[in-house]
């Protein structure tokens, strides 16, 4: 397992095991044998719905706990430095645990303008030792520029929308210069177009890999954090065999290519729900 160096030393895998859109009836056995295949790294969120499967999964597993990185969400609607203290607590209480790895706010959601102070709250939650590392989701330039120069610790991870029709180039370029890595969610697209294009096929069948395989590849050799989801045990599996190849420079320019803009989800600046 790959793993990447967060600027406050802590190092995270870079392969991790997402459970966004994952029911409460499927979370446990595909958390489980997401850690039974090898990753361990886990993200969930409040608003998933599916902490307290989680940390069942966790619980049962044979993994010791400080070999597991586990990451969790504040949500939009529990932002605000005292409901975010609350918020870390009742995750906490749901996943059976008594820290997590990685604390994210979930949007920014401008409108309120709320985000500098929910971050403040993470930082005292990283001083208090229920958080070991603090970060951001769905950030564009100017919400991170805002707690870089309002905040005392700069965001860990900023986990976006990231795939190869929306590869968030000038968005990577800042947080590289500012030493925060980029995390993607849907990676894969959601299974969407992406996964059946000519360029990405092409390059999967040199490679005697799966166009998944191709583009968590993709994301890994960009220096991307990468967490692809699926409950079906085949495909936890095979998004998890990424180690054994590596893409041409030809292979990463053909892709780059693919960038289009093509967002699945909201812009994050228009993501205001509460």
């Amino acid at each position: 397992m790959n793993s990447v160096k967060l600027h406050n030393t802590i190092e995270m895998p870079q392969l991790g095991f997402g459970v966004w859109q994952v029911e409460e009836k499927d979370a446990v056995p595909a958390v489980t044998k997401a850690i039974e295949t090898g990753y361990r790294s886990i993200d969930t969120a409040a608003i998933y719905k599916n902490e307290r499967q989680v940390g069942e999964a966790i619980a049962s597993s044979n993994v010791a706990r400080e070999d597991l990185f586990i990451t969790t969400k504040v949500w939009n609607a529990d932002q605000g430095y005292e409901n975010t203290l609350k918020a870390m607590d009742e995750s906490l209480e749901k996943l059976g645990i008594d820290y997590v790895d990685m604390y994210l706010i979930h949007w920014p959601t401008p409108e309120f303008d709320d985000y500098v102070e929910t971050y403040k709250a993470l930082e005292q939650l990283q001083k208090d030792g229920k958080v070991k590392a603090i970060g951001v989701c769905n950030f564009n330039i100017d919400h991170l520029q805002r707690l870089l120069d309002e905040c005392d610790v700069k965001p860990a991870i900023n986990q976006v929308e990231c795939h190869p029709f929306l590869a968030q180039n000038e968005l990577k370029e800042f947080c590289r210069e500012n030493g925060i890595l980029v995390e993607a969610w849907s990676p894969l697209m959601q299974g969407g177009e992406v996964l059946n294009n000519d360029t990405v096929q092409s390059i999967a069948e040199k490679h005697k890999k799966t166009s998944a395989q191709v583009i968590i590849r993709w994301h890994l050799q960009n220096g991307t954090v990468v967490i692809p989801k699926s409950i079906t045990p085949s495909r936890i599996e095979e998004n998890f065999d990424v180690f054994d190849f590596e893409l041409t420079e030809e292979d990463m320019n053909q892709i780059n290519s693919l960038d289009k803009g093509e967002r699945k989800g909201p812009e994050p600046s228009e993501m205001n729900i509460r």
